[in-house]
């Protein structure tokens, strides 16, 4: 087992794995920012270095300066946590060249599926249904035409290294393409690197719903049930719960839908932990939409109804361990929920709303769960992902884990910023949520009048949460692509007023 593990992350993910490295006697080290010196991570760590200033260019992302400060304080291991160099192939490349070992998957398997059009011949290969369209990138705005004409409209254009919302857009006719081939390719080219895009048959009002996976590198590949991930804002997660009240409710799927994600993994030779997602139709067919190869912001839901510790899992399985379990000893009960508390105002286009937090209360007792990244007195930094806090909750049932989820929000209390808090107490009051009745464009169609039942912002943090749009908008504008808000409802106008489209975020 290793002595000394480098977490190269931060948040509440690092703190995560702290507390996973204290459970099993192996030292934690800590990497920070300047601007996250007094962080909860830093404080937690055995050991804390700092790796440079703000931008994650010249922090976390800096993969040399993360391995020169491992060999520096003898870490056995490197665990990227989620977001940064998490599937970076060439960052764990780097760790063996270094005789540091990558808590995560082979490069191979990291750079196979961060390739989409590859990821999609090789699943398509192993008998995994993928969304009909192109397994290969388009060259010029009218090939990208021909396939889509083969398809039928709409479609859906994609970056094809990468995910997270980024390099997308949807079309639904003709005489839209070009100038949304020429905008996906941009937005590709800025956020990946790669300009290359791809077309698909675009799922409308689809469903996400993911399976975790675990393999260890002796062939041994199991499952720990399904996630659903629905409820997001612009291609990105905000709610998660497993099991899928899809999935529940229509039982034949479920063991298809296992059978293809381990098919998946094993097409790839996967090993560590890993989460195939799907996409469903109003059909309830499912198709694979791509595999992320690392830990994800929602294991949590899926510790809750397992019992099983996946950062554990992770340490021993990247020790050479084989797992400890096989798939008959999996056996999810009852249903978790995980809330993201985003530093965003949910009343002004989840702009984000960095700041000193100057009072925080977090919830507790029987199923409650927070994984906690921020502290009172810390500064939220503009600088990075604005997740401070995962909100969870587990009881026997959904509806009584909603109703936990439902204390658990009037017992949260976060003041100096605006976060999401007030959006998913109005959420969990919502007659089609709690109905199980959501798709991924939920919250933008289905709920125009949330905002407004919603507190209104203060003006000092309607202020602050402009002047961090500003400051935001001079430093990553020339990285950063801004997308508005889709849709008529009055979050996508709010969307659009702000000019801040996806901001940094792991997924």
């Amino acid at each position: 087992m290793f002595r000394k593990i480098l977490i190269a992350n931060r948040g509440e993910i690092a703190v995560r794995v702290i507390r996973a490295c204290r459970e099993m006697g192996i030292e934690a080290v800590a990497v920070f920012s300047e601007v996250d010196r007094e962080a909860r991570h830093v404080r937690l760590s055995d050991e804390a270095y700092g790796i440079g200033k703000a931008p994650a260019a010249q922090s976390y992302l800096n993969a040399r300066r993360i391995l020169d400060t491992a060999e520096r304080c003898g870490a056995d291991a490197v665990h990227p946590g989620y977001g940064f160099l998490s599937e970076n192939a060439e960052f764990a490349e780097a760790c063996a060249d270094r005789g540091i070992k990558f808590i995560g998957p082979p490069a191979s398997a990291i750079r196979t599926m961060g390739i989409k059009t590859r990821a999609r011949e090789i699943m398509s290969a192993a008998g995994v249904p993928v969304v009909p369209g192109a397994l290969t990138a388009t060259a010029r705005p009218s090939e990208a035409a021909a396939i889509a004409q083969g398809l039928g409209y709409p479609v859906m254009l994609k970056a094809a290294a990468g995910g997270g919302g980024k390099g997308m857009r949807l079309v639904g006719g003709p005489g839209e393409l070009a100038g949304a081939w020429v905008q996906a390719r941009e937005e590709a080219r800025k956020a990946f690197g790669d300009p290359a895009v791809y077309v698909e048959r675009a799922i409308v009002r689809p469903r996400h719903v993911e399976v975790q996976i675990l393999a260890d590198e002796h062939g041994a590949t199991v499952h720990l049930g399904e996630r659903e991930c629905s409820l997001q804002r612009r291609h990105q997660k905000v709610l998660e719960e497993s099991p899928s009240p899809l999935v529940e409710r229509r039982p034949g799927i479920r063991g298809r839908l296992y059978d293809a994600a381990v098919a998946a993994a094993r097409a790839v030779s996967y090993a560590n932990a890993g989460t195939i997602e799907f996409l469903m139709d109003d059909q309830h067919r499912f198709y694979f939409l791509e595999m992320n190869t690392r830990l994800q912001v929602e294991h949590p839901v899926t510790e809750l109804v397992t019992g099983i510790d996946m950062v554990r899992q992770q340490i021993q399985i990247a020790a050479g361990k084989r797992l400890e379990f096989s798939q008959e000893d999996v056996k999810p009960r009852g249903h978790a929920i995980e809330c993201r508390i985003y530093a965003e105002d949910p009343r002004l286009g989840f702009m984000p709303s960095p700041g000193r937090i100057r009072r925080m209360s977090m919830p507790d007792g029987p199923g409650v769960r927070v994984d906690l990244g921020a502290n009172e007195g810390w500064t939220v930094p503009i600088e990075y992902d604005p997740l401070i806090a995962k909100l969870c909750t587990w009881a026997g049932t959904r509806q009584k884990a909603i109703s936990r989820l439902r204390t658990a929000l009037r017992e949260t209390s976060v003041e100096g910023i605006a976060t999401t808090v007030d959006l998913f107490r109005a959420l969990v009051e919502d007659a089609r949520f709690r109905a199980g009745d959501v798709d991924t464009e939920f919250l933008e169609r289905e709920l125009p009048s949330t905002p407004a039942n919603l507190p209104e912002a203060s003006g000092s943090a309607r202020l602050a949460a402009m002047l961090a749009c500003v400051q935001w908008t001079k430093e990553h504008a020339a990285s950063k692509t801004v997308r508005p808000a889709r849709g008529d409802s009055r979050w996508g106008r709010v969307g659009r007023r702000s000019m801040l489209g996806d901001w940094s975020r792991d997924e």
